[in-house]
């Protein structure tokens, strides 16, 4: 994949290797990390766990349906019409005229619902990469960005790309522009871990979203344009001093950040021991740290589990690195 996605190529019909009726595929997809700080909408980075499985069978009766979700309590639609794998699926189908083809989908969600780490876009992109997969689709990944973000749009009003992207390309992405779309996949410095920490508390994404403030300051947008542009540059640089001093955010995680319990707290006791920054991830209420080495980032989430523990919250914890390789067949 170039790095530089300056726009996704015009689709063309693909010739069907799908092989004949049951014909599966099983693929995973990462769970990300969106915003990173202070770049709301348009940063992102995908982690190695935990992430979402989609089983994707061919049958010979045109459509698709939904056997089977797992993980969910009951949460997620079996309407094919109304959930976010079936619909970017079939809206991808619709571009490259194949509404011929019949599929069998099975959701597997390995991870929380509803916790700031991309679950609806883990979800999609793995319905994306199976039916690209199946069909023999060799062509960019990156053709697959349009349809991932109308899950995104079906999941929380929104169709941003933070999620959908780094869970797709892998590794941490930056996403230029979105009329038109450009994305920008970024280094990053190969020993950077990542603690997060998923509090058992509700913050649903779309009324995250409805808190933020529509007008800033001139001196508040100043101050985080260069904080985007110190971590970016951080990142080319492998200066992880200069990452951590420029991931604050003046701008929108002052008002989340009264959603997730004793999170400033939290943020203390992460620096006290050694994290080289720490943060929101995507609307919440998952926290995340980076650190320079797998031991802090194991001691970090120990001790921000003990912390919940000691207020009567639940949770659950994941040390990755990035995950530079995005979906993978099974």
């Amino acid at each position: 994949m170039e790095d530089n996605i300056q726009k996704t190529k015009s689709l063309s019909a693909i010739s069907p290797p799908l092989g004949g009726r049951g014909a599966s595929l099983s693929v995973f997809a990462p769970a990300t990390v969106a915003n990173v700080v202070c770049g709301f909408d348009v940063l992102g980075f995908a982690v190695n766990e935990p992430g979402d499985e989609v089983i994707m069978r061919v049958t010979n009766k045109p459509g698709i349906t939904i056997s089977k979700i797992t993980g969910d309590d009951g949460r997620l639609p079996l309407d094919p019409a109304k959930n976010t794998v079936s619909v970017s699926v079939q809206h991808y189908l619709n571009s490259i005229g194949r509404t011929d083809i019949g599929l069998d989908i099975e959701l597997h969600k390995k991870m929380p619902i509803g916790s700031g780490l991309g679950s609806s876009s883990a979800s999609t992109v793995a319905g994306l990469f199976a039916i690209k997969t199946l069909l023999g689709d060799d062509a960019d990944p990156a053709k697959l960005l349009p349809f991932a973000m109308k899950g995104e749009e079906m999941a929380c009003g929104h169709g941003h790309a933070d999620n959908v992207a780094p869970a797709l390309f892998g590794g941490f992405v930056l996403i230029r522009s979105y009329e038109p779309l450009d994305v920008v996949r970024l280094p990053h410095p190969a020993g950077l871990y990542c603690a997060i920490v998923f509090p058992d508390v509700d913050v649903p994404t779309r009324e995250a979203r409805q808190i933020i403030r529509k007008n800033i300051q001139m001196k508040d947008a100043v101050t985080q344009w260069g904080n985007i542009a110190g971590l970016v540059s951080g990142l080319f640089m492998n200066d992880i001093d200069l990452i951590g001093r420029s991931m604050k955010d003046i701008l929108v995680e002052p008002v989340r950040s009264m959603l997730i319990p004793d999170f400033y707290k939290m943020r203390e006791m992460a620096m006290e021991l050694g994290a080289v920054s720490f943060g929101i991830s995507g609307s919440g209420p998952s926290v995340f740290a980076f650190t320079r080495d797998e031991d802090t980032a194991n001691r970090i989430t120990q001790k921000l589990q003990q912390h919940l523990t000691g207020i009567h919250i639940g949770s659950n914890s994941y040390v990755s690195t990035i995950n530079d390789k995005g979906p993978r067949v099974l």
